[in-house]
C-alpha cells in the first residue's frame, strides 16, 4: 500500500546505548556527542519532553515558574499534547489541557492527539479527549480518522470503544477510497475484520484502483483475514476485478501468496457447485437424510418382527426368550422416538439480529445492538457472528448448512437433518444408544433363532447354505444390522467420551481455534471439565451442561512477579516485545521522517507496482539519516 500510515518502531540498538549511558528515568545523551549533546539536553528540559514521560512535576515547573506555553507546537510541528496522548499518560494530557492547549490542535500532516492516542489503543486517555471535546471524525491530510489508525494498528478494543460510545463512522473511506476493513485487511488483522464487518462495514466496497479488502488481504498473503473475508462474503466477492482486470485469486498468485491463490479457487468452485462444504461429507451435510435413516429402521423392525419373532422355525420360543427378542423391538422403538425428537427439537439457535430484508441493503450501515456485550468488553472478538449480527455464547458456532449459531454446538448431523448442539445432544446420545443395544438384541436374537433351526444341518457350510435359502430374509437382516451396528458404536462411544469430559465434537476438531481451550503454554486445557461424575450427572439428569468454567486457583508470589510483557506492531505486522512496569506505558523509539507524506499512491494499485511496502503517517518512522531523531528519540521515554 503506498499511502501514508502512522508507524512505530523500537530502534533497538539505540535502547541499549541510552540505557547503558544513562540509567535513570530520562533518557542519556549518547556518549561523544559534543556540542551537539549539550543541545540535545537542552532541548530534553522542555514540555514535549515532560509530556512524553507524563513527568507533571517538569510539567509544573516549566509551564507555571517559567511561563512554557503548552499550546505551541515543537520545532518539528508536534504538540505537547499529542506525546502525553502517544503514551497514555493521562494525567499530563489533563494538565496540558487545563493550561491552554486545543484539545483538535493538528501537526503539519493534520493529525490530532486522538489520532495519536489510536497508535497504540490507549482508551484512557482518548476517552478523556473525547470529553474535553475532541472531534472523533477528525480527518488528517490523508483522509484519515481515528478508526483508520486503529485498523491500521489492529487496535480493536480501541475501535470498538470509539465506535460504541462515540459513534465513531467505522466505514468511512480515505482520500484514496479506503475504509478501515481495507486497512485492516491489508495489515492482517483478522480480529479487528471480524468486528468491522460486525458493525456492517460494507465488503464490497472498491477504492479508487478498484481494490476491495479481500483483493488487499491477497495482495498481503494472510490466510487469516482472507478465510474471515471469504466466509462472511458472497461469490461476488471472489469474481471482483480492480482496475487492472485482477480478481483477488489472480493478485494472490502475482505476488507469489500460491497457498492463498489455491484457498480463493477452491472458494470459488465451492460457490460455483453451490455447496458449503469441500469433498463429500461437505455435500452429504446438505442432504437431509433422516426420511432415508426413519425407512430403514422402520423396514428393520418389520423384517425382523415377521422373519425372526414370527418366522416358521418349526419350534417354539421360551417365554424368557420371547421376552428377550420383543426388548429388541422396544429399544428400537423408543430410539425411533428419540430419533424424532432429536430431528425436529430446537438444538440451541441463538436469535439472529437482523433488519428487514425487504429494507435491506448490504452497504447499509447496522445498528449497533449488543455492543455492551461482556464478552466483546472482555475482548473476545471471536464470538462475534458476522453473519448472524450476534454476540455468540462461549462454546457456540455458526453452522453454514442451517445458517443459524448454535449454543454447544457439536456437529452437524445430515442423518438426522439437523444440527446437535445443546438443547437436542441428550436425545441424540439416547437415541444411539437405544439403537445400538437394540441391534446388538435383535442381531443375537436372529443368529440363534437361526442356529436352533431343528430343519437346519448339522455342519456349518450345510446350515449357512440352508438359512440363506430357507431364510435369505434372516440372512440381508443380520447383513444390515452389522453393518449399521459398527458405524454406530463407533459414533456411540466417541460421543460417550465427550461427553464424560464435557466437550464438543467442534471443539475437539477445531481445539487450537478456540483460546479458551489453551492453557499456559498453549497446552490443550477444557475448563468446562468437572470430572466425570460431574459431567455425566448433569448431562443425563439436566439434559445438558452448563457452560461454567472449573476454578483453578494458582497463587504466585509477589515477589516472583516479572516485567510484563507487551509489544509494539511493526509496519509488517510482527511485533517488538516492550517490558512494562507497573501501570507505567512506555513508548518505543522512534523518529520523524517528514519526507513520507510526500509519496503518492496514485499508482498503488496497478497489478506490476502494487508495493508492499507500508506507508507512513505520523511521521513517527525508520531512518536513522534524519537530523531530527535524535530530538525525537530524548521526547520517547526508554
Amino acid at each position: 500500500m503506498a499511502s501514508s500510515e502512522i508507524e512505530v518502531v523500537d530502534d533497538t540498538a539505540t535502547v541499549s546505548a541510552a540505557a547503558a549511558t544513562g540509567g535513570g528515568a530520562e533518557p542519556a545523551v549518547p556518549s561523544g556527542a559534543g556540542q551537539e549533546g549539550e543541545e540535545e539536553e537542552a532541548l530534553k528540559d522542555d514540555v514535549y519532553t515532560g509530556a512524553a514521560y507524563g513527568d507533571l512535576e517538569k510539567l509544573h515547573r516549566l509551564v507555571e515558574r517559567e511561563g512554557r506555553s503548552v499550546a505551541e507546537p515543537d520545532a518539528l510541528g508536534y504538540h505537547a499534547l499529542q506525546w502525553a496522548a502517544l503514551n497514555n499518560h493521562v494525567a499530563a494530557a489533563q494538565y496540558i489541557l487545563e493550561h491552554g492547549a486545543d484539545v483538535n490542535a493538528i501537526d503539519h500532516t493534520g493529525q490530532t492527539a486522538l489520532h495519536w492516542s489510536a497508535v497504540r489503543g490507549h482508551i484512557q486517555v482518548a476517552e478523556l479527549l473525547l470529553k474535553e471535546g475532541a472531534t472523533v471524525d477528525a480527518a488528517d491530510l490523508y483522509g484519515y480518522q481515528t478508526t483508520h489508525v486503529a485498523a491500521q494498528y489492529g487496535q480493536t478494543a480501541f475501535l470498538y470503544h470509539i465506535v460504541a460510545k462515540w459513534n465513531a463512522d467505522h466505514d468511512v473511506p480515505d482520500n484514496d477510497g479506503r475504509s478501515p476493513l481495507h486497512w485492516a485487511a491489508y495489515k492482517g488483522f483478522a480480529d479487528t475484520i471480524r468486528l468491522l464487518l460486525f458493525l456492517g462495514a460494507y465488503r464490497a466496497r472498491q477504492d479508487k484502483e478498484g481494490c476491495t479488502s479481500l483483493h488487499w488481504a491477497a495482495i498481503r498473503g494472510n490466510l487469516e483475514s482472507c478465510t474471515v473475508l471469504v466466509q462472511a462474503g458472497k461469490m461476488e466477492d471472489l469474481t471482483v476485478q480492480d482496475k487492472t482486470g485482477l480478481t483477488p485469486a489472480q493478485l494472490a498468485a502475482d505476488k507469489n501468496h500460491q497457498h492463498i491463490a489455491f484457498f480463493l479457487g477452491n472458494a470459488r468452485r465451492v460457490h460455483e457447485r453451490g455447496c458449503g462444504g469441500n469433498g463429500y461429507f461437505g455435500k452429504l451435510s446438505k442432504f437431509r437424510l433422516a426420511p432415508l435413516l426413519w425407512c430403514i429402521i422402520i423396514v428393520l423392525i418389520f423384517v425382523y418382527v415377521h422373519s425372526i419373532i414370527l418366522g416358521d422355525y418349526n419350534t417354539n420360543m421360551t417365554v424368557p426368550f420371547g421376552l428377550f427378542s420383543w426388548l429388541g423391538v422396544f429399544l428400537a422403538t423408543a430410539g425411533l422416538a428419540m430419533f424424532y425428537r432429536c430431528s425436529r427439537k430446537d438444538p440451541g439457535y441463538i436469535s439472529k439480529n437482523i433488519r428487514d430484508s425487504q429494507n435491506q441493503r448490504d452497504d447499509e450501515p447496522l445498528l449497533k445492538r449488543g455492543l455492551d456485550n461482556p464478552e466483546l468488553l472482555d475482548g473476545n472478538w471471536s464470538q462475534l457472528c458476522i453473519t448472524c449480527k450476534i454476540v455468540r455464547p462461549v462454546r457456540s458456532k455458526h453452522c453454514s448448512t442451517c445458517d443459524r449459531c448454535v449454543e454447544q454446538f457439536d456437529h452437524h448431523c445430515p442423518w438426522v437433518s439437523n444440527c446437535i448442539g445443546k438443547r437436542n445432544k441428550w436425545e441424540f446420545f439416547m437415541f444411539l444408544l437405544l439403537e445400538v443395544s437394540a441391534m446388538i438384541i435383535t442381531g443375537v436374537t436372529a443368529i440363534i433363532r437361526s442356529v436352533q433351526d431343528p430343519a437346519s444341518p448339522a455342519s456349518f457350510s450345510g446350515w449357512l447354505g440352508y438359512t440363506a435359502i430357507n431364510h435369505s430374509w434372516v440372512v440381508s437382516f443380520v447383513i444390515m444390522d452389522f453393518l449399521l451396528f459398527f458405524g454406530v458404536i463407533t459414533l456411540t462411544v466417541i460421543q460417550a467420551s465427550q461427553i464424560s469430559r464435557n466437550i464438543t465434537t467442534n471443539e475437539m476438531a477445531n481445539a487450537m481455534r478456540y483460546s479458551y481451550l489453551r492453557g499456559p503454554g498453549g497446552r490443550f486445557r477444557n475448563p468446562y471439565d468437572h470430572g466425570v461424575r460431574k459431567n455425566c450427572s448433569d448431562f443425563f439428569l439436566k439434559g445438558y451442561n452448563e457452560d461454567i468454567e472449573r476454578v483453578v486457583q494458582t497463587l504466585q508470589p509477589d515477589e516472583e512477579m516479572g516485567p510484563i510483557q507487551t509489544s509494539a506492531v511493526l509496519q509488517n505486522g510482527e511485533s517488538v516485545p516492550l517490558h512494562v512496569n507497573g501501570t507505567d506505558h512506555s513508548s518505543t523509539d522512534s523518529q520523524v521522517n517528514s519526507k513520507s507524506h510526500r509519496q503518492s499512491s496514485a499508482k498503488c494499485c496497478s497489478h506490476n507496482k502494487k508495493s508492499e511496502r507500508t506507508p507512513l503517517g505520523l511521521g513517527l518512522g525508520l531512518g536513522c539519516s534524519n537530523p531530527s531523531s535524535r530530538y525525537v528519540r530524548s521526547l520517547l521515554p526508554l
